[in-house]
């Protein structure tokens, strides 16, 4: 056996000092392997709306119900199923609103018909895992009351009466209320075994930070990075055109709350120059979006600080396009093609109109220059991102929980998409002298990311900063996906022709069953069962979001109330467990309080993507791969042990403590 072999058995045996150590461990592995594997949820394009995320993360996009309705659907009226659903999503706010109605004596009647209800469920959801996984599970208040209750107790005669003590005892020393909370919270980290957010967590609703807290609680989940991301990662790092994009963004939108209570950003200097520069009637193309009520003299306040905002956005990206020829976006670059005193823009061969005549902080000779006033918005800015500590925690998680791409269980996660050649072959992008393709491109973009935030070579942390606003809006770029970002052209332009963005390649043949599996299989995956699973482009009313013959299914389905009116949904989820893959269209969640109230949840359609006839184990899995290799290593160190290669020793305290 060869040194380096031996050296790493030696490692392994500081934890399996014995044979009998190894060997308990190789059993116990060897059973993992034949359990069902974990439900995955997919989750893309929150784009803030905080509650409807907070709602199907809660409800695993119908999980939950589906466990209950398992367990009691021929016992329980559809009432009493919502009641206990309602009672495992918002266990502490549906308590509250129980107890307004009842007396003491009802309210413990119905304590103790409720912790029962939520036992078996908990029993239910828990029997596809080890002991072991279960108890790291529990909470550390009530883990080891809730572990008597849902474990059987085959040593004990009267069982019914034993858990009957258990629970009376809870109710009678005024535990229920922590106890029903944590095993509510219990049922959720069982039924989702893991999380897939395909990206866009941020922008438009004003819940992104809430859900970047959210998800620093959760149990385990991963982030696919999406363009907006992307934007706030660019922001964060000090990238001034992303800065700007970003803050544009919360101004149209209605959501400058993001920035200043989200993260306390300071934008009193953007306001204070916005007021002094324009006036209300200056600023007619840049009415909100706001997708919350506003007061008229803060939306007034708004639109002004919109349009400043962009005017020094379209200085910024022309000076980076200028400083940055390789990303051949020169075409982004046009406040030099405007003539200020005839108020007309030309390129492409033809002259238009401009709508918007008034420009008092642009030299015509020297366009894309910030004046001083703008110089000290944006440093002010570029301080605010970089040294708000929330802001950063959030982005670290984005980074250390986050990818451009991600091959997991045999599928393949991005949010945007895969840059083509017409005929549908891998087209060749290149960045910084450098050409690349398919994955290679991604794994380039994605080192070129952390160098922003990792590099200590200046020259390197900038071009990773720069990479950050070319994802955002590049036609090569793998997360936009259009030949050009027409935003210049909708705010100035009249002629409906220059706003259109024309998407790439990948967008029109993403129904073609062989386009698919040659993506697969660039990234490794040749399995017949492998699936491509992105987000990025909201699916239309009408249109199928299963593509390519099932190889291809996008779940953007409009959680943003903004692309309701299109998609005519409230967000498609996808869940995979142990049977097949399901995917779910989600009606507008109505809020957290008519939810408890009512035990109203959100509406969920779902349909089979693909039914397995055999059912999917661990061993099946990407974590049962990992445990197959393990198992083998035991097993050499089993060998080891009864050649005498490694001596075993005894198990127990070790000395010293």
């Amino acid at each position: 056996m060869e040194e380096k072999k031996i050296a790493y058995l030696n490692l392994l045996s500081e934890l399996y000092p014995n044979i009998a150590a190894a060997s308990r461990e190789i059993i116990n592995l060897s059973s993992i392997l034949n359990l069902p594997k974990g439900t995955e949820h997919f989750i893309s394009d929150l784009h803030g709306s905080f509650d409807a995320f907070s709602h199907v993360l809660r409800n695993g996009s119908g999980s939950v119900r589906r466990k209950i309705e398992e367990i009691y659907g021929r016992t329980l009226e559809p009432g009493e199923i919502r009641e206990v659903a309602t009672l495992i999503y918002y266990p502490r706010e549906k308590i509250e609103f129980v107890r307004r109605s009842k007396t003491p004596e009802e309210m413990d009647n119905w304590y103790r018909v409720m912790l029962y209800r939520l036992i078996a469920v908990c029993q239910y959801s828990a029997s596809k895992y080890t002991r072991s996984k279960v108890r790291k599970a529990l909470p550390k208040d009530f883990g080891y009351v809730i572990e008597e209750l849902i474990t059987e107790k085959a040593d004990i005669e009267d069982k019914e009466k034993y858990y009957e003590e258990i629970v009376n005892t809870i109710i009678r020393i005024g535990s229920a209320d922590r106890c029903i909370i944590a095993l509510g919270h219990l049922i959720q980290r069982l039924v989702v075994d893991h999380l897939h957010v395909l990206g866009d967590i941020y922008d438009r609703g004003d819940g992104a930070d809430k859900i970047m807290d959210t998800l620093e609680r959760y149990h385990s989940f991963d982030i696919q990075w999406g363009n907006h991301d992307i934007l706030w990662l660019g922001a964060a790092a000090g990238q001034l055109a992303c800065i700007a994009n970003v803050v544009r963004i919360c101004a149209r939108y209605g959501n400058m709350g993001t920035l200043e209570d989200g993260y306390g950003i300071n934008v009193l200097p953007l306001a204070s120059f916005a007021s002094r520069t324009y006036k209300v009637e200056d600023c007619g193309r840049f009415g909100l979006h706001a997708l919350s009520p506003m007061t008229q003299e803060d939306e007034e306040l708004t639109v002004k600080m919109h349009k400043a905002i962009s005017v020094i956005q379209f200085k910024l990206e022309g000076q980076l396009v200028l400083r940055r020829p390789d990303f051949r976006m020169e075409d982004r670059a046009m406040l030099h093609m405007i003539d200020y005193e005839a108020g007309t823009i030309s390129f492409g061969g033809e002259t238009y109109p401009m709508r918007d005549r008034v420009f008092p902080t642009i030299d015509p000779k020297d366009p894309y220059r910030l004046t001083e006033d703008e110089e000290n918005v944006m440093e002010r800015l570029r301080h605010g991102f970089m040294n708000c500590e929330r802001l950063q925690q959030h982005m670290m998680l984005l980074l250390n929980k986050g990818s451009l791409y991600k091959v997991y269980n045999h599928n393949l996660l991005y949010h945007g998409c895969v840059p083509l050649n017409p005929d549908g072959t891998l087209k060749e992008v290149a960045l910084y002298g450098e050409t690349f393709k398919g994955k290679s491109l991604y794994d380039a973009i994605d080192r070129y990311i952390r160098q922003a935030y990792f590099s200590t070579h200046d020259e390197n942390r900038e071009k990773g900063k720069d990479i950050l606003w070319w994802l955002w809006c590049s036609e090569d770029s793998p997360l936009f996906g259009k030949d050009k970002m027409a935003t210049f052209e909708r705010y100035f332009i009249a002629e409906e022709s220059t706003h259109e963005e024309h998407k790439n390649s990948y967008y029109k043949l993403q129904e073609d069953p062989e386009v698919a599996e040659r993506i697969l299989a660039e990234f490794g995956l040749s399995d017949p069962h492998s699936h491509i699973i992105n987000g990025h482009v909201p699916v239309k009313k009408g249109q199928n979001p299963i593509k390519a013959g099932g190889r291809l299914i996008v779940i953007d389905g409009g959680f943003s109330k903004a692309y309701q009116k299109v998609t005519a949904i409230a967000g498609y989820t996808l869940i995979f467990n142990s049977h097949g893959m399901y995917l779910a269209a989600h009606t507008p969640f109505a809020s957290r309080e008519e939810a408890v109230r009512t035990g109203l949840d959100i509406h969920s359609t779902t349909k089979v993507v693909e039914r397995i006839r055999d059912r999917v184990r661990v061993g099946d899995t990407d974590q049962g791969a990992r445990v197959k290799v393990r198992i083998g290593e035991l097993e050499e160190l089993l060998e080891a042990y009864r050649s005498g290669l490694i001596v075993e020793r005894t198990e127990g305290k070790v000395s010293g403590d």
